[in-house]
């Protein structure tokens, strides 16, 4: 294993070598590095609120060390229910119940006896310039995909929303690449600001370029999901990482619940030549159709579920039908719909109550123990595996886990944490 990750962490830093060098890229890098030099130094830096802005804020105890621990998908998960007018069946409430603790038991209890004896310094670790050399890579690879999926409709989709219907998954989904690549070039910038590489007005400014690049890709699709993705795991990093302060991250959260809103308004005008609708309409009626979704759902899922892991193996690529269109076929015999199950949907439909309960509690277990190792080891690695899990795991309230990339990003942290775990035992 060691071998194949020095021969693949060989070939990437040869590769953004070659093309950071090339004659373009190298001079966006020129250009980027002048106007960070004259932003720093310059009298309008100055005119930014200080660290003590909004000071009131700093009062609020939960937010200086607690705002992003993995409880925070519960409260998120209870504020959609809360959207929604759509009643909750028994059944349901029974399934919700059965989630929530299990999920408190997997985040919160289980982790709380592990790790307790491991030292600070991380039991695991990369050098930091071989992930720069991964997430340099993957957001080359999400530019040129980008271009190519604009290529084959004919157009942006955020110009024309109609377009994106259109749009190729086996093109997108590299797109997508980029937000674990931004995500990964953004730990580096926090490792080189705590080793005092780069000043935090520095970090700050990278941060800031790297959420403005990668946005402009993320819109230009018309995906607000992923959109959001961008500027969720950038605020958590950037909150663990001390590169934001507190009344940014806030700030920063606050916008991305009008990019939710904002999004789904422009797309409600242009789709449907609706003028009239409340800027809330859309969130609403996502959340009553998705409760709606998940309503039926737990009444053909029962106890044991009832497709037994197809809906979950529909995101393997090739699968005829993808995770969201096998739920759209299971409600309502439509295999050309794609639906939004929420984040346990897919467990009910696979494996009922029984299966909430275990996937639950294995989700709620990967978020805390990667939320114990940041607290115990302030590692940037880890702070940003951390911030990307737990940003899909907030978004997938609504859309649920289902996408092969992001189930990859689960399965290496679980690996990796499992490793760590192994590691602390085999040290004492």
């Amino acid at each position: 294993m060691s071998e194949i990750y020095s021969k693949a962490s060989t070939f990437l830093n040869k590769l953004a070598y070659t093309i950071k060098n090339s004659f373009f890229i190298s001079l966006i890098f020129t250009i980027a590095l002048k106007i960070e030099e004259l932003w720093v130094n310059s009298f309008f830096k100055s005119l930014y609120p200080s660290e003590n802005f909004l000071s009131f804020i700093l009062k609020i105890n939960i937010l200086k060390k607690n705002i992003f621990c993995p409880l925070i998908v519960l409260v998120v998960f209870a504020v959609f229910l809360l959207l929604s007018l759509t009643l909750v069946n028994s059944s349901l409430q029974i399934t919700l119940l059965i989630a929530f603790i299990s999920f408190f038991i997997g985040a919160a209890i289980i982790p709380y006896f592990l790790l307790n004896n491991s030292d600070e310094k991380p039991l695991i670790s990369f050098p930091y310039e071989d992930l720069y050399s991964i997430g340099f890579g993957l957001i080359i690879i999400g530019v040129v995909f980008f271009f190519i999926s604009v290529a084959t409709v004919g157009g942006v989709p955020i110009l024309k929303p109609s377009l994106r219907y259109s749009l190729k998954p086996m093109f997108t989904m590299p797109v997508f690449l980029m937000i674990p690549g931004v995500c990964i070039l953004a730990s580096v910038y926090v490792h080189k600001f705590k080793n005092n590489i780069l000043t935090r007005s520095q970090a700050r400014f990278r941060f800031m370029a790297l959420i403005a690049f990668s946005g402009v890709f993320m819109v230009g699709l018309g995906y607000r999901t992923h959109l959001l993705a961008i500027l969720l795991v950038m605020i958590i990093l950037g909150y663990y990482g001390e590169i934001f302060a507190v009344w940014e991250v806030v700030i920063g959260t606050l916008i991305c619940v009008a990019a939710i809103i904002g999004i789904g308004y422009y797309r409600a005008m242009e789709e449907f030549a609706i003028s009239t609708v409340s800027p809330f309409y859309s969130l609403q009626n996502r959340a009553d159709f998705t409760l709606g979704v998940l309503n039926k759902i737990d009444l053909i899922g029962g106890n044991f579920g009832v497709t037994h892991g197809q809906v979950i193996a529909g995101s393997i690529p090739g699968s005829s039908l993808s995770p969201r269109m096998l739920i759209g076929k299971l409600i309502d015999w439509r295999t050309a719909v794609s639906v939004t199950p929420t984040l346990i949907g897919q467990m009910v439909a696979d494996f009922g109550k029984v299966g909430v309960a275990f996937g639950m509690c294995l989700l709620g277990f990967i978020l805390g123990t990667g939320f114990k190792i940041i607290r115990k080891t302030k590692n940037y690695f880890f702070m940003g595996l951390y911030a990307l899990i737990l940003t899909y795991a907030i978004l997938g309230v609504e859309t649920g886990i289902l996408d092969i990339q992001i189930l990859l990003y689960y399965a290496i942290a679980l690996i990796l944490y499992l490793i760590y775990i192994a590691k602390s035992y085999s040290t004492k």
